[in-house]
């Protein structure tokens, strides 16, 4: 599914979609039970999406009704992550992705009344004051810090009653393992795979050039097939 906003075109609504919103997972989901009411569903979910299915995962608990769910490469904590893409290299990828989120702002509200201050757009230029300025209010928090709260996945990864594999790499320039969960932080259900090496959704591999293999597809295959045979 794509999150509001991200398919091309915007929706009507002054608000788009955020790290923790999970109503539009769960109305996805139920959609497709009732018109494949046969089948066992899985989903993925990637970095930001990660995130949201996570969450997701963790508030319907033993309501869930996913047969199995993997995350990939997802921010646990959106405080630590915001302020580690302030921090060197990490510095390049937050340009170019706050960005992408102005450029997508302004094009939203260009025809429309816009609930914040276009014209302060270009001055928020890191996540946290994108965050607070922008997704904060449109969402309904309080703050930036009031988001990252209630929106990172980490405190509901212990309620997941799911089958359920992260994949994740201690080299994600995203964050810092002090966002990582303690193992009593985990449900017997989670499988949480680290591995050394992998960045932000690359996790590439193999010994012939121009010709990679991507580790998380093949863990990805390699798992639902574990729980749907």
């Amino acid at each position: 599914m794509h999150f509001r906003g991200c398919s091309g075109r915007h929706n009507r609504l002054d608000r788009s979609y955020h790290s923790g919103d999970t109503g539009d997972i769960n109305s996805f989901i139920t959609e497709l039970i009732i018109r494949y009411p046969n089948r066992k569903i899985a989903a993925v979910g990637i970095s930001l999406g990660g995130n949201a299915l996570i969450k997701y995962l963790g508030e319907q608990g033993d309501d869930c009704p996913l047969t199995a769910a993997m995350a990939i490469s997802i921010p646990f904590d959106l405080g630590i992550c915001a302020n580690e893409l302030e921090t060197g290299f990490s510095k390049i990828y937050q340009g170019h992705l706050i960005n992408s989120l102005t450029k997508k702002t302004r094009d939203k509200f260009k025809d429309n009344p816009a609930p914040i201050d276009l014209d302060k757009l270009n001055e928020w230029n890191t996540f946290y004051s994108f965050d607070h300025n922008v997704t904060a209010p449109i969402h309904g928090f309080k703050s930036a810090d009031d988001y990252y709260t209630k929106s990172s996945c980490k405190k509901f990864i212990k309620h997941i009653t799911t089958p359920t594999l992260i994949l994740h790499s201690k080299d994600d320039p995203f964050m810092n393992q002090s966002a990582l969960p303690h193992e009593d932080e985990l449900s017997d259900r989670v499988t949480l795979e680290l591995t050394e090496q992998g960045g932000h959704v690359g996790f590439v591999y193999g010994d012939i050039p121009l010709k990679p293999k991507y580790w998380s597809e093949k863990r990805m295959a390699e798992f639902f097939e574990s729980k749907f045979n």
